[in-house]
């Protein structure tokens, strides 16, 4: 299932997850910092959806109480919230 998320607070402009029985198919993102969101994009495939949560979750950008990695939790939580 496509799951489409507008990040707040970050350099990111726009995920687009593709998400099946709660495990990451493929995650697109728009812009921020391309290698280190590749990177990410990439570590996550695979992984079921709550595991991500709780590892990326909380993760801060210098002064910034929030980062790329505490958005794609925020968007996996609200996937999760879109299901019920």
């Amino acid at each position: 299932m496509k799951f489409e998320y507008n990040p707040q607070g970050v350099c990111s402009r726009h995920y687009t997850f593709d998400i099946e029985d709660n495990v990451i198919k493929s995650v697109e993102i728009i812009g921020g910092c391309k290698g280190n969101l590749s990177g990410i994009s990439k570590l996550i495939k695979g992984m079921n959806i709550n595991d991500v949560i709780e590892k990326l979750e909380g993760t801060t950008c210098g002064s910034n109480p929030t980062s790329c990695p505490d958005q794609i939790a925020n968007a996996l939580k609200a996937y999760k919230q879109a299901q019920i």
